[in-house]
């Protein structure tokens, strides 16, 4: 395999109530999986392609739980990426040069029938993972926005963690509130779902935990 990382921030939301079954090995809450993801590369590399602040996102869905297969998913890649960045994202996020079952992406990809045309958009991308705060926008196609978790009682922030120690995606993951809305060719509307927030250690072998 071409020897490859990326260390990344992201920030993503599904379709499910905030405690997402599918982290707990369940079907997802409404039956189908459907959502998006956006990530910043802050370090990486493919082979000796430097990827280092790379903005991207995937978007997908599913008619059932994802590990039932069936699904459709695109990637969006951010304006200004060079066609040797291009080409790695998109080889990455399909789940090449990448150990079989190691990380979310080879599983989606696998679980995947339908895999759209690469989209090269800007993006415009925030995420503070310790505030539960994050941001998806691609104008005309995509918006996602992320916030912490309020309690019943007086509105004040509720923060929750998911620990996933031997995990494909991450070890560790903020859990907060989410909106999403997509007219693109992965149609989203998605009002107070879960969210999603996290770092990722990837290399070809899985993820760093796993390594």
């Amino acid at each position: 395999m071409i020897d490859w990382q990326i260390k990344a921030e992201t920030f993503g939301t599904c379709n499910c109530d905030h405690w997402c079954p599918c982290q707990f090995e369940g079907d997802p809450t409404h039956y189908k999986c459907e959502g998006a993801e956006g990530f910043r590369i802050t370090e990486g590399h493919f082979g000796d392609i430097d990827l280092t602040g790379i903005v991207a996102a995937v978007v997908y869905s599913w008619p059932g739980p994802v590990y039932k297969g069936g699904g459709t998913m695109q990637t969006i890649i951010n304006e200004g990426t060079s066609p040797e960045q291009i080409d790695a994202i998109e080889r990455l996020t399909r789940g090449e040069e990448t150990k079989e079952a190691s990380n979310v992406w080879w599983v989606y990809h696998a679980m995947a029938e339908t895999i759209l045309e690469t989209k090269i958009m800007p993006i415009h991308f925030e995420v503070d993972i310790e505030k539960r705060h994050g941001l998806i926008e691609i104008p005309g196609i995509l918006k996602v926005t992320g916030e912490p978790i309020r309690n019943p009682h007086d509105g004040g922030e509720h923060r929750v963690q998911i620990r996933v120690p031997n995990g494909i995606e991450f070890e560790v993951a903020d859990i907060g509130n989410s909106h999403t809305y997509s007219n693109g060719d992965i149609k989203l509307d998605l009002e107070n779902t879960y969210g999603q927030f996290n770092t990722i250690d990837f290399t070809g072998e899985g993820p760093a935990h796993n390594r």
